[in-house]
């Protein structure tokens, strides 16, 4: 069990699901990132997901290419996520690490995870990256301790599911809907089928994210998630207010997310 597993298991004992909230390292700056980092943890997330830029962000929305964008012509490095992970241990919530493939695999998948683990960080979500396909990353995180999570989604096969899950060591990531992250209206029916499906293939914690963005979401998806995963929402705190302004707006986001996955919107 790792620390992100322990903090699920300790929100369930309390009856709820677990926070999980997603900044990107570097914006708007890597000091600003990790200021912002501590200010979700001390509002309520129990777990931080550390964005690595990336300059093909595929899957990610307008909201946080924009933000990677920012921080990429900043000049944020690979190495600036350890320090983003520290910032989140040290504010006392377990981080694992968003990153596309190709950036790990170039900084080496060996010198990458041997970075996390000495930093504090408990794992990585590798997006588009799937299970079958990833015997270069399995040794490093072995040899580490580190978490390896992989996605599911809607149009996931049960082969898919199953594979997915017997490959994952951490936390398995329900995507809620099909396209790119970012908020939504709703966070779409399929979501709950999908918890199902991927817990009847063995997964013993699931988490959804993709369009989760009000309280009224996370308290939704908490009804049936073992955790609630939350991305462009609190980055748009940081893209559309300035300094202490964008921390003010990224705590009360955060908080009203906190106050959803306690069933106390």
């Amino acid at each position: 069990m790792s620390a992100v597993l322990d903090r699920i298991d300790a929100a369930k004992a309390e009856g709820r699901a677990a926070l999980i909230g997603y900044l990107p390292v570097g914006f708007p700056s890597l000091e600003g990132s990790c200021a912002a980092i501590t200010a979700l943890v001390e509002s309520g997330a129990d777990i931080v997901e550390v964005g690595l830029p990336y300059s093909d962000p595929v899957l990610d929305g307008p909201v946080i290419q924009l933000a990677a964008e920012a921080a990429l012509r900043r000049g944020t490095r690979v190495a600036d996520v350890f320090t983003a992970v520290r910032a989140a241990v040290a504010a006392g919530a377990p981080a694992v690490v968003m990153s596309y493939w190709n950036p790990v695999l170039q900084h080496g998948p060996e010198r990458f995870a041997e970075g996390l683990a000495e930093a504090g960080g408990s794992g990585v979500i590798l997006p588009d990256l799937t299970p079958d396909v990833a015997d270069e990353w399995f040794p490093a995180a072995e040899r580490f301790g580190l978490d390896s999570t992989f996605l599911v989604a809607p149009s996931s096969t049960q082969e898919r599911i199953h594979l997915t899950v017997e490959k994952t060591t951490g936390f398995v990531y329900a995507a809620s809907l099909m396209g790119v992250t970012g908020e939504r209206g709703s966070v779409g029916a399929q979501a709950e089928r999908l918890v199902r499906d991927t817990r009847a293939a063995g997964a013993s914690h699931v988490c959804v994210g993709l369009g989760v963005s009000t309280g009224e979401h996370a308290a939704e998806v908490a009804a049936y998630a073992d955790g609630v995963i939350v991305g462009s929402a609190l980055v748009r705190c940081l893209v559309e207010n300035e300094g202490e302004a964008g921390l003010e707006a990224l705590r009360a986001k955060t908080a009203e997310l906190a106050a959803g996955v306690r069933g106390s919107t």
